[in-house]
């Protein structure tokens, strides 16, 4: 069977909860490739509406096992309390695992995210707190603690001394705060290690035994590309690697057992946090959108920044991911709007751009819009291609020629079911 990597093509909260908890009903293996807490997915399912931000999405399907893998960092405290959650509601159906290479976020690494946003001032990069860009700092730095040290006491001691004396410089020096206490870390690195035991795995097993035996495998990708570490907005980005190539690494799974790609975006644009975006609509229908879309962060709670389908950013995101599908999701929060904005170019001093430049450039760009004829009547929960109003189908097909891509999935609402299948596309 094929591994299929589900991406954000944009600034991330496209919808990807929604295809990754579709697809893992076909999955033996959800494989989480990046990130930490900063992002959530939101699922609905018959047991109601969930975020999950660590746990991966195949956890509602029984025989799916659930790995976090080692491109991520875990905030124990955080993965306990979610899992705690899930298992009192009886909804831990599938098999939850975490690599012991995934790197640890502590709490002095959210404390230092914290400070380092606040110092910033009116430079902030809108970071969701959570202590993400301070782990995988520790972690180039190779000073980072990983699951597996939890149970080698002498690792654990040895690599927090050279840890704490790196932050407690900083906090007294820099941001004049109490020194932490490495006693205290070390008793609850202890503490979260007995209860992280049942599920701790050797990642690279996991996933060569699925590879093996040609399970069904899905590596679930947080975020955008447009939040990518090396392609995205810098500095307004995430720490880690949001493309399908870094699943490679992230997931422990050669490049060559990839063959499927599903970039995901929604009908419009968001995002949360600073940095450029060049469809944001500050006017009524920025507003319109955001409510109609619920665009709040699934971490943060955050107002989401609501525009236009940037077109640029998502052929940007599919071509840098080698997309061979795109999903679209949210179409139904389009029903009413007339006309609908299409941006499919950036014009910057008198010059058309047609691929995301360098963020002191993005910075200044204006979009160029196509407009759409908007449908008057409701998308809302249809399942057939050919039941959606003719305008509807011309902007799906538009977002498809802009992609490069085929649009193999429409949602039309929150629920799994609420989704159109268009298999090879839909010209």
């Amino acid at each position: 069977m094929p591994v299929t990597a589900v991406v954000g093509l944009h600034w991330g909260d496209e919808g990807k909860g929604k295809v990754i908890d579709a697809l893992s009903q076909h999955a033996r293996l959800v494989v989480r490739f990046n990130g930490g807490a900063n992002a959530g997915h939101t699922i609905v399912n018959p047991w109601g509406t969930f975020r999950l931000h660590l746990v991966p999405s195949g956890i509602f399907h029984e025989g799916c096992r659930n790995l976090i893998g080692p491109g991520c960092v875990v905030n124990p405290e955080l993965l306990l309390q979610e899992v705690d959650e899930l298992a009192r509601q009886g909804l831990v159906r599938g098999e939850l695992l975490v690599s012991d290479r995934a790197h640890l976020t502590l709490p002095h690494h959210v404390q230092l995210d914290v400070l380092e946003e606040e110092a910033r001032g009116a430079m902030a990069h809108g970071t969701t707190r959570q202590g993400i860009w301070p782990s995988y700092t520790d972690k180039v730095a190779r000073v980072g603690l990983r699951v597996a040290d939890l149970y080698h006491p002498e690792m654990l001691a040895a690599q927090l001394e050279v840890s704490l004396r790196r932050h407690n410089a900083y906090l007294e020096r820099v941001h004049r705060q109490p020194v932490l206490d490495p006693a205290a870390v070390r008793r609850a690195c202890e503490a979260w290690a007995e209860r992280l035991r049942p599920y701790v795995a050797d990642g690279f097993e996991v996933v060569q035994r699925a590879l093996d035996a040609d399970d069904p495998v899905l590596l679930e990708g947080h975020l955008g590309a447009m939040r990518d570490v090396d392609w995205g907005i810098y500095p307004y980005v995430t720490s880690s690697t949001t493309l399908a190539g870094g699943a490679c690494s992230g997931a422990g799974v050669p490049p060559h057992r990839i063959h499927r790609v599903v970039g995901v975006v929604k009908a419009y644009t968001t995002a949360v946090g600073a940095g450029p975006m060049p469809t944001e609509d500050t006017g009524p229908d920025g507003d319109r959108l955001r409510e109609r879309g619920q665009e709040y962060g699934a971490t943060t709670g955050r107002p989401r920044r609501c525009g236009w389908f940037d077109g640029v950013a998502a052929r940007f995101g599919a071509r840098l991911n080698g997309c061979t599908e795109v999903a679209l999701m949210k179409l139904d929060v389009l029903d009413g709007f007339d006309p609908v904005r299409v941006c499919v170019a950036y014009e910057h001093r008198g010059r058309l751009l047609h691929t995301v430049p360098p963020t002191p450039v993005l910075e200044q760009v204006r979009p160029v819009y196509e407009e759409l004829p908007g449908w008057k009547t409701s998308t809302h929960g249809l399942t057939r291609y050919a039941d959606l109003p003719l305008q509807a189908r011309r902007f799906v097909e538009r977002v498809q020629e802009l992609c490069g891509a085929p649009v193999t999935m429409v949602g039309t609402g929150p629920r799994r079911e609420h989704t159109v299948y268009t298999p090879g596309g839909v010209l």
